[in-house]
């Protein structure tokens, strides 16, 4: 879905890869309860989002190795995220991103693979979207002034 820049993304949630992995590996310990999240949020928000970062960090978990003990070839991979995608917004990773996260990396002194996550804080700051849907709440803790997050148990 391409982003119309009318459109208000204030309302919209940003999902994060640990969010849907687990709403999509049925046997994954958090499955029901990330599954739940997903169609709430599908049904009651404006607009659910991703970005590209999301899709590659998607494709290299369920391609990696066994996820709950449920194995993926490449075409199931892109096929579930081919679905995931035509229920979200797709955000760019724009010059604007780059600085914003570049600001959020020297503002929290984020180091190493946690320049990541930061990275989609910056791609949600940028495009002014304020929720995130995670498993990983302590990933983003750091970022508490910046988005809100909302924390998938199971």
């Amino acid at each position: 879905m391409v982003v119309d820049i009318s459109l208000d993304l204030s309302t919209a949630v940003f999902l994060d890869t640990s969010l849907i992995v687990a709403a999509t590996v049925e046997a994954h310990p958090s499955h029901d309860a990330a599954a739940n999240l997903s169609m709430i949020l599908f049904r009651k928000t404006a607009s659910c989002a991703s970005d590209p970062q999301i899709c590659r960090e998607f494709l290299v978990v369920l391609t990696r190795q066994p996820v709950s003990g449920r194995s993926f070839t490449t075409d199931e991979a892109i096929a579930v995220l081919e679905v995931w995608r035509t229920g979200c917004i797709m955000l760019d990773e724009t010059e604007t991103v780059v600085q914003e996260c570049l600001s959020l990396v020297r503002r929290h002194g984020v180091l190493g693979k946690q320049i990541h996550d930061c990275n989609l804080v910056a791609t949600m700051v940028a495009h002014g979207i304020g929720r995130l849907a995670t498993r990983n709440p302590a990933d983003f803790k750091r970022f508490h002034a910046e988005i809100s997050v909302l924390s998938v148990t199971g």
